[in-house]
């Protein structure tokens, strides 16, 4: 009879531990830690930190709320992916942001770029995902047959691809991604195939071994494009691409970014700043090329849409080889209206705060102590222009009742002006 009782306890017990196990993955409210592997959807409350012990799935018609301060720590051995077929709103703050991480112990300089997880791989059937004050850092791995994307036909849907630290796929989706930082990953930091998009205020670096853009677009996207900071992508700081066969034709409006030392650590014909191709529609506007390995360059057999629009961009090159190879006319590249680029090697100096403008072009390491505002005396004060309509000036209006409004272009040049 005892016997039969501790057994009655012990199952009772075991149940327990598992329905609170369930809830604190799909609806958890509390503030208490958790871990996760499959299916997940709900709240992680603010200031928790989960524990992603294999692939995590968000479910058709359901959806993840990641609150501020959450730490979504990865299984390195497991290294997990995130499949978002419902929505993801990942929602930090300026001074908790949320952060998808691998535990201190594995942040080594042999894995400064990353590969210790997969990444954000949103399917056809996402429809909304935001990424607000979130850091997501050493993702990248390599797809085998057993990962769970390639079982079910998602990104390139093959072993043997490095993964995107974000993949978003659908067309008639909402994607913003603001106030955000993508750094220590294997190769792109994002691969977008479509969708009403922002990013805003970013920041990009130490990324990209052998390849790896910071902001991918292919075919299917209305994009927004400002204020971001991408530094040393081994490729391109934006591939602007109408590859694939969605609609709408992609329509790229890049303005106000800042890009320093990019596309010197892939010295092919696409390796550089912006590269354009396949009938992408793109306007690109007051963006400082620093140090870039190119600038703004097409693809000759593959050129862009002939509506596309360049002005008041800002180019500088310490030594004379880096400005050689940004001149437009040659090797592609493209000049545009009211540029400012020089022939002399120091012209143009965008007189940043603090960053040293001698830095080596193939330098990938970044110091958090730089400072890329302008000085109040900076040539790029006031040569920026402000009369181009953006895509999402109205703002894109998501089911949780957050609008996420693209932010208005500047009289300076660059993602930063002078510091308050």
């Amino acid at each position: 009879m005892k016997t039969n009782q501790f057994f009655t306890i012990l199952i009772l017990f075991v149940l327990t531990l598992s329905g609170c196990e369930k809830a604190n993955i799909d609806v958890d409210t509390t503030a208490v830690d958790g871990s996760a592997i499959g299916e997940v959807s709900g709240v992680w409350a603010r200031g928790s930190t989960q524990v992603i012990k294999g692939d995590i799935i968000i479910p058709e018609g359901k959806t993840l709320t990641i609150e501020e301060g959450v730490t979504v720590l990865m299984d390195t051995l497991a290294k997990p992916e995130i499949i978002v077929k419902g929505n993801l709103y990942s929602l930090g703050t300026a001074d908790n942001p949320v952060k998808f991480t691998v535990g201190d112990l594995y942040k080594t300089t042999l894995k400064k770029f990353g590969k210790l997880w997969g990444g954000i791989l949103a399917g056809p059937t996402c429809e909304e995902l935001v990424l607000d004050y979130t850091i997501i850092e050493y993702a990248g791995s390599t797809t085998s047959d057993a990962s769970t994307s390639v079982k079910m036909g998602l990104y390139k849907a093959v072993a043997g691809e490095n993964l995107p630290a974000l993949w978003f796929s659908n067309a008639k989706g909402k994607l913003v991604v603001q106030n955000s930082i993508f750094r220590n990953l294997q190769e792109d930091c994002t691969y977008i195939e479509g969708g009403k998009i922002i990013f805003a205020n970013n920041v990009f670096y130490t990324t990209g071994v052998t390849g790896g853009e910071a902001m991918n677009f292919k075919s299917g996207c209305l994009a927004d494009i400002g204020y971001n900071l991408v530094y040393s992508t081994n490729t391109n700081a934006l591939k602007l691409s109408n590859t694939g066969d969605k609609t709408p034709q992609t329509y790229i409006i890049a303005y106000n970014n800042t890009f320093v030392n990019t596309g010197w650590r892939r010295p092919t014909a696409k390796g550089g700043s912006v590269w354009l191709e396949s009938t992408v529609r793109a306007d690109l506007y007051n963006n400082l090329f620093a140090n870039t390995r190119f600038g703004i360059k097409r693809d000759p057999k593959k050129p862009e849409d002939s509506r596309s629009a360049y002005s008041n961009n800002w180019y500088y090159g310490f030594d004379q080889t880096t400005v050689n190879q940004f001149q437009p006319g040659s090797n592609d590249v493209i000049g545009g209206k009211n540029d400012v680029i020089s022939t002399v090697a120091g012209a143009n100096d965008p007189k940043f705060v603090n960053y040293p403008v001698s830095t080596s072009v193939n330098n990938a390491d970044f110091n958090t102590s730089w400072d890329f505002h302008l000085q109040g005396n900076s040539p790029a004060l006031g040569k920026g222009i402000t009369t181009f309509t953006r895509h999402h000036q109205a703002g894109i209006v998501m089911k949780n009742g957050i609008t996420y409004t693209s932010p208005a272009p500047a009289t300076y040049v660059g993602a930063y002006g002078t510091k308050n």
